[in-house]
């Protein structure tokens, strides 16, 4: 049960991500370049595949222009 949500939770985080990214009007490899992160890894963050630290959420959240909190606001 515990994974489930762990899961869903990445899934929620990766969709956000993604739709922040496409409102900003970036691709996976824009926002890869303006963070300094693979585009491989941008690509699993918005699958839900892996979720991001705190330090990686703050590099997408500045990069896209938003509050790193707009990153986890879901709900």
């Amino acid at each position: 049960m515990v994974m489930d949500k762990r899961s869903n939770i990445k899934q929620k985080v990766g969709k956000r991500i993604a739709e922040l990214r496409k409102e900003a009007g970036l691709t996976q490899e824009q926002l890869a370049i303006k963070t300094n992160l693979d585009r491989t890894f941008i690509g699993y963050l918005e699958k839900g595949n892996r979720s991001p630290s705190v330090e990686t959420a703050n590099k997408i959240a500045r990069a896209l222009g938003v509050k790193i909190n707009d990153i986890f606001s879901f709900e």
